[in-house]
């Protein structure tokens, strides 16, 4: 009888496109470093770059549609958030805290005679 062997779970999106990424960060140098690269690059470019161009005019005006109509509750939002938070003060604070370290660490000053 042949040995049965577990069978994997099916890859969520997630996980297919964090593969896909780690190998398109690998391969990309890769493929960069060999001979001729540039000019593959610049051949597909030039054969390519029309049809982005077109295609991406599908996604512009609703992106920027879309941009234009949530920006101003988001700024109000940020606007709310920043009054309620106490940046000011944790910012000093941190100043200090830091400033504190360094006079620590570095030690008396020498007395300049």
């Amino acid at each position: 009888m042949a040995p049965r062997v577990p069978r994997l779970p099916k890859a969520k999106p997630t996980e297919i496109f964090c593969i896909s990424a780690a190998g398109v960060g690998v391969l990309a140098p890769l493929y960069m470093a060999m001979p001729g690269a540039e000019e593959r690059m610049a051949r597909q470019t030039t054969k390519w770059a029309p049809r982005w161009e077109r295609n991406i005019n599908y996604f512009t005006n609703p992106a920027e549609r879309t941009a234009q109509r949530i920006e101003p509750p988001i700024a109000k939002a940020v606007k709310k958030l920043d009054e309620r938070l106490p940046l000011e003060r944790m910012a000093k604070g941190m100043e200090r805290g830091i400033q504190k370290s360094i006079a620590r660490f570095s030690g008396p000053k020498p007395s300049e005679t």
